[in-house]
């Protein structure tokens, strides 16, 4: 092999050696740090809409056995981060299902949490909220599950506007939100109190009739209580945005949600 032969083969493996370390760093970069996660439903509306995708912060909680790969992590502790805060967007993973969920953080361990008429009740005391007009979108299919979305004015020709109402509620660590509401005779619209257990949290979506949430047992499908150690990560903003039912549909792009931060 000549000189020039030689300096190819080894340029060409360096190269390649440094595409492999690359390809390596960012696999565990998204193993560890974050993971993208797509929004399937409308359960998080109008917060989160279908076809938003986002990164996780596996880091937000610090370790925990789905956030670490093999035996990177302790099996008791964190080794850092900070705990669960009230209003926090949370993936997690269902207790039963295993299936990855994400909804808005409500109760913390030992709180009471309660719905009567639709109004949400922390420890004994109303959460306040303040009514804010209504929420709209067309009635029209949606994502890639080409969901149609409930209306409170329906029935709603296709196409035509399908509202909701909507209102500001704040939490008493001053985390406010929009939840909307169609409803406040159904199941999940008054409910028996929970007390959160220890190591536990309460999960409710932000689209208030049409969330399967904490508010219904595991044993009819439904969230349940999570325990810590089922938290992903918390969800602080949205990437990218698509209405279509897929990526590539460039004029179903939402432009005005690309990089939207989820928390003030």
């Amino acid at each position: 092999m000549t000189t020039s032969a030689r300096s190819f083969a080894a340029g060409l493996w360096d190269t390649t050696r440094t595409v492999i370390w690359a390809l390596l760093i960012a696999g565990v970069f998204r193993t560890v740090f974050y993971q993208p996660f797509w929004i399937p439903s409308g359960s998080m509306k109008e917060t989160l809409l279908i076809g938003d995708f986002l990164f996780v912060n596996k880091f937000a909680y610090g370790w925990s056995r789905h956030s670490c790969p093999l035996s990177l992590c302790p099996i008791e502790g964190r080794l850092f981060g900070t705990m669960p805060e009230r209003g926090d967007i949370v993936v997690f993973r269902h207790p039963v299902s295993g299936a990855d969920y994400i909804k808005r953080l409500i109760g913390l361990p030992g709180d009471r949490i309660q719905v009567r008429n639709g109004v949400l009740y922390l420890n004994g005391q109303v959460v306040p909220r303040q009514h804010d007009g209504a929420f709209a979108e067309a009635f029209e299919r949606q994502g890639a599950a080409a969901q149609l979305p409930r209306c409170e004015n329906a029935p709603v020709a296709p196409g035509l506007q399908c509202l909701k109402s909507r209102m500001i509620e704040t939490l008493p660590n001053g985390v406010s939100y929009p939840v909307l509401n169609i409803t406040n005779a159904s199941r999940a619209d008054n409910t028996p109190e929970f007390i959160v257990p220890e190591g536990h949290f309460f999960f409710m979506g932000d689209n208030r009739d049409n969330s399967i949430d904490s508010r219904f047992p595991q044993s009819a499908g439904g969230v349940g209580f999570v325990p810590f150690e089922n938290l992903i990560g918390r969800a602080d903003r949205v990437i990218f945005s698509s209405a279509g039912s897929s990526m590539l549909a460039f004029w179903t792009w939402r432009p005005d949600r690309f990089f939207h931060a989820l928390h003030d």
